[in-house]
């Protein structure tokens, strides 16, 4: 794939004529192709998430999925008489996704025409291309990790917690008690890259630099005795998150050096960043260090400036940035924080790997 070319993160499709064959309205049999199931499977496989827009009555459309056997794969279901490009937006605010991220398919070239008026950045198919889809770069992911045939299934459980959530009376804080959240964070091996690289390309909101680490750059830093290559997941009552944060970390004897910072958007709410954060910033105290942080302001990671900042990460002159290289990436600043020792969450149980005691031992030794 090319590295200009957008992985889609969502296929909506539309029913009559396009996923299935013929149109329910007329036929209460309509067919689907196994051509077109494998299609869907795949795509599920692959964590590529699918919805669907139709205009059609939504009982009986539903309940035809349900009976083909594939309604489980559709993560929503926008179906109605509303216009298609009302339905396609709403898939992609619930996804908190970006129109560039989705794609549509519909046989009906008006249907396809209207969607592309009224949202450019997403990518329209003809129903004669469903079968083609697969073999599109597009649609075939740079990696696939074992959290990739995980998330229709962790957007389903985003859904139930946020519909909970929305019900709950109490303070915010209380209610993320309730969901017995448990951070980890632990060094990344070599069958954790492709989970590592995965999130530098899928994250945007949350990556401190926009930057994608391939995985034969990720390699040389696992095998770098100076870094730090961590992963974080979170989990809760209602199921796994699976991964949902990198850090890349550089060790230097006055300050250790944040390369790369990235979380899903789907857990900021969770405040996972200020977890990740804090617990840093209590390692590098242990260490006797600072922190330097790169960060790349782009068009769409404002809300990880607003982290570090809030972290109490500045802008201020300190001898520590001395021994570190100029910043490789036009743009880049080196955000810097006197570290001390931080509180642990309250709200989640967190686990992670002591940084500081290499750190100890070299001085030592030395």
């Amino acid at each position: 794939m090319s590295e200009h070319t957008t992985t889609v993160k969502c296929l909506v499709w539309d029913l009559d004529n396009t996923l299935w064959q013929g149109t329910l309205s007329e036929d209460a049999e309509v067919r689907l192709a196994e051509e077109i199931r494998a299609v869907v499977v795949e795509l599920d496989a692959r964590g590529i998430l699918q919805a669907v827009a139709s205009k059609n009555d939504h009982e009986p459309a539903w309940a035809r999925l349900e009976e083909l056997g594939v309604a489980e794969y559709f993560v929503l279901a926008s179906i109605g008489w509303g216009p298609k490009s009302e339905s396609v937006r709403s898939i992609a605010d619930r996804l908190n996704f970006a129109p560039r991220t989705l794609a549509f398919i519909d046989d009906q070239p008006a249907e396809r025409a209207e969607v592309e008026f009224h949202l450019p950045e997403v990518r329209c198919y003809p129903a004669e291309r469903a079968a083609d889809l697969l073999s599109l770069p597009e649609f075939t992911p740079a990696t696939r990790t074992v959290d990739s045939g995980k998330r229709r299934a962790m957007y389903r459980a985003n859904f139930r917690r946020d519909a909970e959530r929305a019900e709950f009376t109490g303070p915010d804080e209380e209610f993320l008690r309730t969901l017995d959240l448990d951070l980890q964070i632990f060094r990344a091996t070599p069958v954790e890259l492709s989970r590592v690289e995965e999130l530098t390309l899928r994250t945007s909101q949350m990556n401190a630099t926009g930057v994608h680490y391939s995985d034969e750059a990720l390699r040389a830093l696992l095998a770098d005795d100076d870094h730090e290559v961590l992963v974080a997941t979170l989990a809760d009552r209602f199921g796994t998150h699976g991964a949902i944060g990198v850090l890349l970390l550089e060790r230097h004897p006055a300050a250790w050096h944040l390369k790369l910072l990235a979380t899903s958007c789907r857990v900021v709410s969770f405040g996972v960043g200020t977890a990740v954060l804090n617990w840093l910033a209590t390692e590098a105290a242990t260490a006797g260090v600072h922190l330097l942080a790169d960060f790349r302001r782009t068009d769409r990671n404002r809300m990880m400036e607003v982290a570090y900042r809030f972290a109490g990460f500045d802008d201020q002159e300190c001898d520590c940035r001395g021994p570190l290289p100029a910043a490789g990436t036009e743009g880049v600043q080196r955000l810097h924080l006197v570290a001390e020792h931080r509180d642990p969450p309250s709200t989640m149980r967190l686990t992670a790997p002591p940084l500081a005691a290499p750190v100890l031992e070299q001085h030592a030794a030395d």
